[in-house]
């Protein structure tokens, strides 16, 4: 268990929208009438080419600091889960301190973990806690994967979405309200959600320019597979970890994947449908920003009361997973 908290989160989206209609205009052969009903998605938010992932990040953490007034200069450390960084060098965690005027105390870095990235980060950042290496830590997750998508993408393209989260978390004295953790990993899927990158270099003189062609592709029915195994897995061995039972969790908070994954988990797990959020309509699979969006999706719906018991799950590119609870709202 982790004396710390979660204290704030907020959380930024492109202004672009892209709607399925917008889709079915660009490929009028995808029928909708078929894809909506799996995806249960019916818009998600794109940026623009100049739009980068810190971008979004930045634009979260300034509406975290402004929103709760947060002195920016209490952040000890920044960490960014993303797996579209700006740079593939330096850490974008780095740009990221400097545009947001943090501390040059602050410890910045990035980790690349996709969908279960948040999980790993609750857990990195309550331990500094917990261990005294940190105050306050800022996590941020930011994606932009559909710079990375083929138009033609049918499969991802209806489902992904860009977006940014800022978390803060803080010491929350005498009280234990993260965990406990459990974290997985079968490098056996890697190839199931992959992004390939080929360089091809032309020099001219002394310069030398690399472009990048990169394509994400991912196995639907693979990960499908991999989600109904490995998620009710992760449930069940929470549970028996914390010594809880399923009526005990206040509310099941998973990655926002799509709808058809979401009924077959709730299906696998005999969960109530009142007790699991879902709040990918209109912003579809963020990836590493899907949970914390919910989170605060589900406390702007007064879905969340003081003291609540909260599971959190996220699954996916790795294959990697994880999960924790959380007591929610708890003063330190």
């Amino acid at each position: 268990m982790i004396n710390a908290k979660i204290a704030h989160i907020e959380y930024c989206l492109p202004e672009r929208i892209v709607t399925n209609k917008d889709l079915t205009k660009e490929n009028p052969d995808w029928d909708f009438s078929l894809i909506e009903p799996k995806t249960g998605i019916l818009s998600r938010h794109i940026t623009t080419q100049n739009e980068r992932a810190s971008d979004l990040a930045v634009r979260a953490a300034e509406k975290l600091f402004e929103k709760n007034n947060i002195d920016r200069k209490s952040v000890d450390t920044l960490l960014f889960c993303t797996q579209s960084p700006d740079y593939l060098l330096p850490t974008t965690a780095c740009v990221i301190q400097e545009r947001l005027k943090l501390s040059t105390n602050t410890a910045a870095l990035d980790f690349s973990l996709g969908c279960s990235g948040y999980i790993y980060g609750l857990a990195m950042g309550g331990a500094m806690i917990n261990a005294g290496i940190s105050k306050k830590v800022l996590l941020l997750c930011a994606e932009t994967y559909s710079k990375y998508i083929s138009p033609d993408d049918r499969t991802s393209r209806t489902i992904f979405g860009d977006g940014g989260t800022a978390t803060l978390i803080e010491l929350s004295k005498n009280v234990e309200t993260f965990g406990p953790f459990v974290l997985g990993t079968d490098g056996k899927g890697k190839d199931k959600l992959i992004l390939h990158r080929e360089n091809n270099v032309a020099s001219v003189g002394s310069n030398v320019d690399i472009d990048l062609k990169q394509r994400f592709y991912m196995d639907g029915a693979a990960v499908f597979m991999f989600t109904m195994r490995r998620v009710p897995e992760c449930v069940t061995e929470l549970l028996t970890k914390a010594e809880k039972k399923i009526d005990d969790i206040d509310l099941f908070v998973f990655h926002q994947a799509s709808k058809v994954i979401l009924d077959n988990i709730i299906r696998k797990l005999s969960l109530k449908e009142s007790k699991v959020f879902r709040g990918y309509e209109r912003i579809g699979n963020t990836v590493s920003a899907c949970i914390p969006i919910a989170l605060k999706q589900a406390e702007e719906q007064n879905r969340l009361k003081k003291g609540d018991l909260i599971m959190l799950v996220g699954y996916g590119v790795g294959y990697s997973w994880g999960g924790c609870l959380v007591r929610w709202g708890t003063k330190s």
